[in-house]
């Protein structure tokens, strides 16, 4: 008894849907790629409830004939490629003909198009692959599709979205892909009637300022290289606006946005010690690339891709990203400090200025603590009581736990009970010991976890008190940001923030909370946002919980910081007495444990 049969066109192209077309942004970026690809110079995107409603492309485009209008929404209809070598040449966004039938399979599809020319168009109506309407209309040259009821027929997959914010956060993400590096056209974008994005003709620097805020170019340095395996044009970001997400990071690939693990580390091993651990720098880059040296055929969402000179191109975008920070921070010093030579001509007196001379005691060591000599003597040192040292702002103790119980029962607790020995300090470490062992402690993720559950419990009691700010701050935000900062200032209240828009996506802060430095208000309101999208685009968490890890990063310690004893003991019991202890917010770890049966095993 025969079992195989062939599917029918409507479920095969439902099962193709589920690969290309997964979300609402999904079938944002097909649409949008389809009118680039059309020649168009303006792409208006209208969307409303996040792309459930309605997603519409209106393009300017070359249009379509009466029959292609109809054939663009069979399976493997293309116009971008006609044999198999067109793949190893591929310049166009699109070329797998899969995306039109894919979208139609899934939902009420409107499509109006005309040639320049002619004197009528097309107009078809789709839904659910099956044609309901086709006949000739009056619209202007180029395309304009409407795609209504996404996943009308498919209840289970219409279930599985995400509420608006999250939906509208992917399509601006799209939207910002695709955006990016086509800067000669014009894009807009509405949503439930709101214009976002106007965007005109531009250049890249002006296409970023007007996607990610006017004062953002100020963060970047310019990068440019040309060589025989790749071209490279873009922007890095300056090591000071590094952030602990990653936020801003967009490489193109003759256009086309792509997710390349290797490259994208090859930017960020430039910023070697540069930037602090677990912080990742902004990034936009063009590369422009051969495409019979380019596979993009790999996944049809194309963003992945491979390269027959990856290690070559590894080394140029490496070397180049190093180049660019390098010539700016030179440029850099060399204005604010034209010279550094120090003159040793004789005074009229005939006295020669004799060079700076560095004394140090070498019986100094830092790690002896009980013994004599370990500080140099003031004949041995200049004196440098005039220096202020910043001070760490340590939690306050009470606003913890202070019960030994961290994880429920005594057996476990007693793992970290102190032996009343002094702690060592080595780089961002903090080692002590316990009456287990040997516990090595990260700082910065320590502090992360202590100042966390310090902001949570004020968060939920709406305990802090905000402080209002000398001189108020002025955000200057993106429309996506404005958005999100907009939905999210009730809770930032909670935290200790007093926000006010302004209008024009602008914003004004007059209070923060009383542990945060003015200078740092605006990063971390920024991080916050990012933080935030990021966290909801991967895996949904509260705002409070999410808002709380943001600032905690920003009033942990500074890994540079050298720590007292006193205040190295008190970092020690006030993590013990966090209720998870072991971990960061983010998930990193914060500590590790070698027992005195690990220590004794291993001088046997």
């Amino acid at each position: 008894m025969d079992i195989i049969n062939i599917l029918p066109d409507n479920i095969a192209n439902q099962i193709a849907a589920g690969e290309v077309v997964d979300r609402p942004a999904s079938a944002v970026k097909e649409l949008l790629e389809n009118a680039m690809d059309a020649g168009a110079s303006s792409i208006q995107l209208i969307v409303k409830d996040a792309g459930r409603t309605l997603i519409q492309v209106v393009d300017n485009g070359c249009g379509m004939s009466h029959s292609d209008a109809r054939l663009c929404f069979e399976r493997h209809a293309t116009s971008k490629i006609h044999r198999a070598d067109d793949l190893f040449a591929i310049r166009t966004m699109g070329f797998r003909g899969e995306a039109l039938a894919s979208i139609a399979a899934v939902a009420q599809v409107e499509l109006r198009t005309s040639q320049i020319g002619s004197e009528l168009g097309t107009r078809i109506l789709i839904e659910g692959s099956q044609l309901v309407d086709q006949a000739p209309c009056s619209c202007p040259p180029g395309t304009s599709i409407s795609v209504k009821n996404l996943f009308f027929n498919i209840p289970a997959r219409r279930n599985f979205l995400k509420k608006d914010s999250i939906e509208l956060s992917h399509i601006e993400e799209v939207f910002r892909r695709i955006a990016l590096p086509n800067y000669n056209i014009a894009f807009s974008f509405h949503h439930n009637g709101r214009l976002l994005y106007d965007l005109k003709a531009s250049n890249f620097a002006q296409r970023i300022a007007a996607l990610f805020g006017s004062g953002f170019n100020q963060r970047l340095y310019n990068i440019q290289e040309q060589t025989q395996p790749v071209k490279i044009f873009g922007y890095v970001g300056k090591a000071e606006y590094a952030r602990h997400t990653r936020g801003e990071q967009y490489l193109f690939v003759n256009n086309r946005f792509i997710k390349h693990p290797p490259l994208s580390a090859a930017i960020e091993k430039a910023y070697n010690e540069l930037i602090p651990d677990h912080t990742y720098p902004s990034y936009f880059v063009l590369l422009d690339v051969d495409p019979s040296r380019l596979d993009v055929n790999i996944h049809p969402t194309k963003t992945e891709v491979r390269f027959i000179d990856e290690n070559v191109i590894f080394a140029i975008l490496r070397a180049a990203t190093k180049k660019a920070l390098g010539q700016y921070t030179l440029a850099n010093e060399l204005e604010f400090n034209p010279s550094t030579e120090i003159d040793f001509t004789p005074s009229s007196d005939g006295h020669i200025p004799a060079p700076p001379q560095i004394s140090y005691n070498p019986s100094y060591n830092p790690f002896r603590t009980h013994t004599t000599n370990t500080h140099p003597s003031p004949t041995d040192i200049t004196d440098d009581s005039h220096i202020q040292t910043p001070q760490l702002q340590l939690p306050n103790e009470n606003d913890y736990r202070t019960d030994n119980a961290i994880y429920g029962n005594e057996e476990e607790s007693a793992t970290y009970q102190h032996i009343d020995n002094p702690p060592l300090q080595l780089g961002r470490y903090i080692v002590t010991t316990l009456k287990s062992g040997i516990a090595v402690i990260d700082r910065q993720y320590a502090c992360e976890r202590i100042t966390y559950e310090r902001l949570l419990a004020r968060f939920n009691t709406a305990a802090d008190t905000p402080q209002q700010l000398l001189f108020p701050v002025n955000l200057r935000l993106n429309a996506g940001d404005s958005e999100l900062l907009a939905e999210l200032m009730p809770d930032l209240r909670h935290a200790g923030f007093v926000i006010s828009p302004l209008g024009q996506n602008t914003f004004v802060v007059t209070a923060a909370p009383t542990d945060l430095k003015d200078t740092e208000v605006q990063s971390a309101i920024e991080q916050t946002i990012s933080d935030f999208r990021n966290n909801t685009l991967q895996q949904p968490t509260s705002r409070d919980k999410s808002i709380c890890s943001s600032l905690a990063k920003h009033l942990a310690a500074s890994k540079s910081q050298t720590l007292k004893t006193e205040e190295m003991q008190q970092i020690i019991a006030s993590l013990f007495s966090c209720q998870a202890p072991g971990i960061s917010p983010s998930g990193k770890p914060t500590m590790t444990l070698i027992t005195n049966q690990e220590i004794s095993e291993r001088l046997k």
